[in-house]
């Protein structure tokens, strides 16, 4: 009897998709099929920097972080949230509950702080071309690689250590998947700890990643303006609006999902909304960072051109 109540009180129940049964499959069908492209999308921009010689430099190796984060999130929230669809199943355990929002907020910060690095790694080759091999050492950019996971894990660790002191008192998660808003809205006790946490941790994370960005996007728009090579300058202004229009998306689905938690706002556009967050840059990013680049176009031609030949 012990037992029982044991497993009684890790399940929990999560919000369903108000969805007819006549289009679950459809969804279920056009969702598994975003997904799988996306995974497929990220793999090939992974092995192709992994397996080819021309693309070991500094800025693939950053970018390398950024299909293997999008992996993550994806692969965190999606299949399962299709399979509560086509199942109609609505539950789910504490353990794995919290795996899924640890797994979620390291995938949402891992975006910011990859993102800023990335903007920086761009800063340096275009403002500073002939210094940037030796700015960008081996050292340096494993340093940087290794910064971008270390915030990323030391803000989400205490954000979850922080969440688990609480006693749980309810069992229904007010979400689709779970994340830390939803957890804490488990527990009886007071909140204000978590809540100042979280907005600081929000905030911190935005002030360093948009003020790296921010700095190194306006030094770049300068270089391009003082430069009369138009290919040079073609080609800077590309990169930037290619990563500029991943952080708008970005930041505009995130800050509403972050808002909507404290404001009152329609259950199933938080859901949708929420759920973009983790869609919308892994299915983007992998066209937008590698089919945006020459080298990682002529790459993928000769993968293709192999491929057919055989």
């Amino acid at each position: 009897m012990e037992n029982l109540s044991i497993i009684v009180s890790f399940e929990l129940t999560i919000d369903p998709f108000c969805i007819s049964p006549g289009v679950k499959y459809a969804i279920f069908f056009i969702g598994i099929s975003m997904y799988f492209l996306s995974v497929i999308c990220n793999v090939t921009l992974l092995l192709l920097i992994v397996l080819h010689k021309s693309l070991h430099k500094p800025m693939y190796f950053i970018l390398f972080s950024l299909p293997l984060n999008d992996l993550v999130g994806i692969t965190s929230m999606f299949p399962k949230v299709l399979s509560d669809i086509v199942t109609e199943t609505n539950y789910t355990y504490y353990p794995l509950c919290v795996l899924q929002a640890f797994l979620l907020h390291m995938y949402g910060g891992g975006v910011l702080f990859i993102l800023a690095a990335m903007a920086f790694d761009r800063y340096i080759a275009i403002c500073m071309p002939l210094r940037y091999n030796a700015i960008m050492t081996p050292k340096v950019v494993m340093g940087i690689i290794a910064l971008v996971w270390i915030l990323d894990l030391s803000f989400i660790i205490v954000l979850f250590l922080l969440q688990a002191k609480h006693p749980r008192c309810r069992s229904h998660i007010v979400n689709v998947f779970c994340n830390n808003p939803s957890l804490l809205r488990l527990t009886c006790s007071d909140t204000t700890v978590n809540n100042i946490f979280g907005l600081f941790v929000t905030a911190a994370m935005q002030i360093i990643t948009i003020s790296i960005q921010g700095f190194s996007y306006v030094r770049i728009l300068l270089t391009c303006l003082a430069t009369s090579r138009s290919e040079a300058k073609r080609k800077a202004i590309n990169t930037c609006l290619a990563q500029l229009a991943i952080f708008i998306i970005y930041e505009t689905v995130g800050t509403f999902t972050i808002l909507s938690y404290r404001f009152s706002v329609n259950p199933d556009l938080q859901k949708i909304m929420g759920m973009l967050v983790y869609l919308v840059p892994p299915l983007v990013n992998p066209i937008v960072y590698g089919l945006n680049s020459h080298e990682v176009r002529t790459n993928l031609l000769k993968v293709f051109k192999r491929k057919i030949s055989m």
